[in-house]
């Protein structure tokens, strides 16, 4: 794992930055695809875990839920119009014909939410944020003492910074409403589901103008 901030670890994947899992405090955040699970399993032999959160319900971020909460005996909590979702493996899917097509693919294995996060909540010294529109219970986690932010995919940084696809996206003019509240923080250091991390708050804020 590698420390990105005090108390935020990120796993390690191949190729690097791809599909983001980390470590906060004792909470893990996110969990890959359904292959990721050994990868995951392995890095946090040893780790004593409280909790696993998920940022949204995408195969590609709750895939190994199921499984790592199964082994390490800890509580899933996501978003609260997420929690269906994660519960039956039917993610909300944007409109048209591709998004239709993606949802018949075989989803991760379902998993019970223990616990509902909704704004305001607190998650190892982190707020929680409701930021809808990529799903529609997507939730970012801010820490304002140092302005870390984990956004999950409400935006991408895969290359060059961008909103999430239009057809991976349930509610693109949602998303990006949450995407210039994200800016306005002007988080110092931000950290995405697909992508490196960004410690320039203006390269948020000049993206979503």
């Amino acid at each position: 794992m590698r420390q990105l901030a005090p108390g935020v670890r990120r796993l390690l994947g191949r190729p690097p930055h791809l599909m983001n899992v980390y470590l906060v405090e004792d909470v893990l955040v996110d969990s890959g695809t359904p292959g990721a699970r050994r990868r995951v399993s392995r890095q946090l032999a040893g780790v004593d875990l409280s909790a696993h959160v998920v940022t949204h319900a995408h195969p590609d971020h709750f895939g190994s839920s199921h499984a790592i909460c199964e082994e390490f005996g800890i509580p899933l909590w996501a978003g609260e119009k997420d929690v269906q979702a994660i519960e039956t493996a039917t993610p909300a899917t944007a409109a048209g014909r591709i998004p239709k097509l993606l949802s018949r693919m075989k989803m991760p294995d379902p998993h019970p939410v223990a616990r509902a996060l909704k704004e305001g909540d607190e998650v190892a010294g982190f707020t929680v944020l409701d930021v809808p529109g990529h799903s529609p219970g997507h939730i970012a986690l801010w820490r304002e003492s140092d302005g870390v932010l984990l956004c999950g995919d409400v935006f991408f940084n895969i290359g060059r910074l961008t909103a999430p696809p239009d057809f991976l996206t349930w509610d693109p003019a949602l998303n990006r409403e949450s995407m210039r509240r994200l800016a306005g923080l002007r988080p110092r250091l931000t950290l995405f589901g697909h992508g490196k991390p960004v410690s320039d708050p203006d390269r948020l804020k000049r993206l979503t103008g």
